[in-house]
């Protein structure tokens, strides 16, 4: 057996407090006899009837349920899900339809597309009875309509059919029947007017039959018989309980806002006003009539203009500040700004909200710092303003993207499992990526930090989510990157030339041939980006075809090198653009980068080394030398190893670049050892000072695994060679600051070597106290190195360095 409970909000308001004492027995007899039950209410009556149940039962439609993400009304109203709103039992939210699902209705109702405004094109109860009208209206022209003018219609429609049917009865036509349905509209008011009162949206019997009797009818209103059987019939109004309800609840609502003393209401249910002595109304209004609230409110903004309901929003927002937990101005907002046409007026209070959820959030971890991690989820996230919430708001994307960059700020920590805005951004950029990346790349200069993702900022995230998404439109977020130029678009620019190098090969095809100067520059800049990671023969062509277009432009000449380097690269155009190609380079050409030159190293070893040769000649040799790293093929990395003996003889202020040569080809690992050992000690024995300090300060790095034991041996060479104070003090800056496993013995051997002068000791003891003033980790390691071996330590550290170490590192240490 399967129930169907419908509206159980409509209960007499007396019956209330019955309420849980119901649920338990008739979740007891539901256990007993195996009868399966499903409820159909509001979501705000779910709220309250599922908040403290504990029920053995689970939800229909298992599949489709989910726990509430505190939409609004129990919903996120356009975005066919259905979620949100309230905790407590899962439940399936019966929201609007899909795009797919009110397409089909729309076809099988037979209403013509664009016929509705957007934001009502998939309401099912709009559809159905703009069907009906159309039904009715066969030759009236299609306009474009929205939701107000449809229950408008639909309720003109019944008032004409009821008076037909009155006329029918009473024998009138013409004219009469005009006059007729104006009367019997007045009475549908008439009726909605009073069932605001008690009655909790419901008509008792004699209300009803007062306003519309069983028999004959008053002379204001024509006389006649037949109106309450004549109502009855077109099922405007239908029996509920012991009293009577319009039949669709919305269009009740609808009535009810126009009725509204919205004042009144806003004084009772938001300000609390005092309720007038003798008042029938002595039980609070339940939460499930809020439609007509937001109706009226709705309708101030069509009849007074946006300004006029601003205000209101602003009231409510001042009361929400006083009381951040407070119910109706919470859902008076959210169901307002949610139904409006355009919540563009309202910025201002949306922002206000917006800066409300951050400050939570701020004085939430503020409270969870002094309650030592009790981290509990913040009003953000479960409550009526959830991420939903601001993604179901009819704003243009550009309004909304800025409301959320602000909201990230109130997502919680990583640990929380609720809804995020950072989810809510990235659900919108997969939706539409075309639309909102230009507006992402709007964060690039927000650097403040986001709570949800430590050590992120905020355009951090936009990178991340840019990238994440990038497949759904990989070419215009290319071109969004560009036309951005900014330092974040270049990072991730280059990082989609290693991920995407297809994409970025099309793009700097598009780009060489593009008129602006600044989209050919780009062209060069990310073709040589990309060059290394392309592996098919396409992209190589378009590289190609893009290289030859830039040099075929007399007045790009700047760009001539990066083009230059694009073709020698390739190996179909290299023989003939190399001579070319490396004239530009020996000559210091800074758009030719020497990694270009490595692949046609194998194919033209002579004339390219003599091109380097030449440019490690220049000023700018820096580069070039680290770039010849790359080249570990034996026969060649011998010659190369000459070059760089030659360049650092000749150019002793080339040493910090040597050095980065040198840790590159460490490495790489033991087959790099025939190369690399006669070549650093022959640097080590006899090079410039500068050089064998900045190799002293490479070997003792830790590096990679692979590399450990030639740095080793290189660096006991050092240590057997080396007396030079100032190279010493470089070693032992560098020892102290990588506080590897051989720190202790390094840096003792190295105080040995020293001490051998008093300039050497005096370096070594204002050494130490430096480093240890600037690492408290070395200062706590030498504390314990003096303490365990105090005699080992004797000869090479002084006392007045050891007081020094021991104040730094706040322990004793042994004269």
């Amino acid at each position: 057996l399967l129930l169907l409970l419908d509206g159980p909000e409509e209960m007499p308001p007396a019956l209330t407090h019955r309420l849980p004492e119901w649920t338990e027995g008739t979740a007891e007899w539901l256990r007993e006899t195996g009868t399966r039950l499903i409820v159909a209410c509001r979501a705000e009556y779910w709220e309250v009837f599922s908040a403290g149940q504990h029920l053995s039962a689970r939800p229909a439609f298992e599949d489709e349920a989910v726990q509430a993400e505190a939409g609004v009304r129990g919903r996120s109203p356009r975005d066919g899900t259905g979620r949100g709103g309230g905790g407590g039992i899962p439940c399936v939210r019966l929201g609007d339809l899909t795009e797919d699902e009110a397409r089909r209705a729309r076809a099988r109702y037979r209403i013509p597309e664009g016929t509705l405004e957007a934001p009502d094109a998939r309401h099912p109860l709009t559809l159905r009875l703009l069907s009906e009208i159309q039904a009715a209206l066969q030759d009236a022209p299609t306009a474009r309509v929205d939701r107000n003018d449809v229950l408008a219609a639909h309720l003109d429609l019944m008032c004409l059919r009821i008076a037909v049917r009155l006329a029918a009865e009473n024998g009138l036509r013409g004219t009469a029947v005009r006059r007729l349905a104006a009367k019997v509209s007045g009475q549908v008011h008439e009726a909605a007017r009073r069932s605001l009162g008690p009655g909790q949206g419901e008509l008792d019997r004699n209300t009803f039959e007062a306003v519309f009797p069983w028999g004959a009818a008053p002379a204001r209103l024509g006389g006649g018989t037949g109106w309450a059987s004549a109502v009855l019939t077109e099922g405007l109004l239908v029996p509920a309980g012991s009293g009577y309800r319009f039949a669709h609840e919305e269009l009740a609502d609808w009535l009810h806002g126009m009725h509204l003393d919205l004042d009144e209401a806003l004084r009772t249910l938001v300000h609390h006003g005092r309720i007038p002595d003798g008042d029938t109304r002595a039980l609070p209004v339940p939460h499930h009539r809020i439609g007509p609230v937001v109706e009226a409110l709705l309708l101030l903004a069509r009849q007074e203009g946006t300004a006029q309901l601003a205000v209101r929003m602003e009231e409510l927002a001042n009361v929400l500040d006083a009381d951040p937990h407070s119910w109706w101005p919470a859902r008076l907002l959210t169901e307002t700004l949610l139904r409006v046409p355009d919540a563009t007026p309202y910025l201002a209070v949306l922002r206000r909200l917006a800066d409300r959820l951050v400050a939570a959030r701020r004085q939430e971890c503020a409270n969870s710092r002094e309650t030592k991690g009790d981290s509990r989820p913040a009003p953000a996230a479960t409550g009526p303003f959830a991420p939903g919430f601001w993604t179901a708001l009819p704003l243009p994307q550009t309004e909304r993207l800025d409301l959320l960059r602000h909201l990230l700020l109130a997502d919680g920590p990583p640990q929380d499992t609720g809804p995020r805005y950072l989810d809510a951004v990235s659900q919108l950029l997969a939706d539409d990526p075309t639309a909102l990346q230009p507006l992402l790349t709007r964060w690039f200069d927000d650097d403040r930090p986001l709570p949800a993702t430590p050590h992120a900022t905020v355009a951090e995230a936009a990178q991340a989510l840019l990238h994440t998404h990038r497949h759904l439109a990989l070419d215009d977020l290319t071109e969004v990157l560009v036309e951005t130029a900014h330092p974040r678009a270049d990072e991730l620019l280059a990082v989609l030339a290693e991920d995407e190098p297809s994409t970025i090969c099309r793009a700097v095809d598009r780009w060489a041939h593009d008129e602006r100067p600044a989209r050919r520059v780009a062209a060069v800049a990310y073709g040589l980006r990309a060059a290394p990671h392309v592996r098919t023969d396409a992209d190589r062509e378009l590289l190609r075809y893009a290289a030859l277009a830039l040099l075929a432009r007399p007045a790009d000449c700047t760009l001539h090198g990066g083009a230059l380097a694009l073709l020698v690269r390739d190996p179909r155009t290299r023989a003939r653009h190399l001579p070319q190609a490396l004239r530009q380079f020996a000559d210091g050409d800074p758009h030719f980068p020497a990694s270009a030159l490595v692949a046609a190293l194998t194919t033209h070893p002579e004339p390219v080394l003599d091109a380097f040769r030449e440019r490690l000649r220049g000023p700018d040799a820096g580069q070039a030398l680290r770039t010849l790293a790359d080249v570990t093929t034996p026969p060649l990395a011998r010659r190369v190893a000459t070059l760089v003996r030659e360049a650092v003889e000749r150019r002793p202020e080339t040493a910090a670049d040597v050095a980065a040569y040198v840790d590159r080809r460490l490495d790489q690992g033991p087959e790099a050892r025939a190369v690399l050992f006669p070549l650093v000690t022959g640097l080590l024995d006899g090079g410039p000072e500068q050089v064998r300090a900045a190799l002293a300060a490479v070997l003792a790095a830790p590096g990679t695994p692979a590399s450990r034991v030639l740095r080793r041996e290189l660096l006991d060479f050092l240590l057997t060679h080396e007396q030079t104070p100032a190279v010493l003090d470089t070693l032992l800056h560098a020892a102290a600051r990588h506080a590897g496993d051989d720190a202790r013995e390094l840096v003792h051997r190295t105080g040995l070597l020293l001490v051998r002068t008093p300039d050497g000791a005096a370096r070594f003891d204002r050494g130490l106290v430096d480093l240890a003033r600037q690492l408290p980790a070395f200062a706590a390691c030498m504390a314990d190195w003096l303490t365990d071996t105090p005699q080992a330590w004797a000869a090479v550290v002084g006392p007045s360095t050891r007081r020094m170490i021991e104040n730094l590192a706040g322990t004793r240490v042994p004269v």
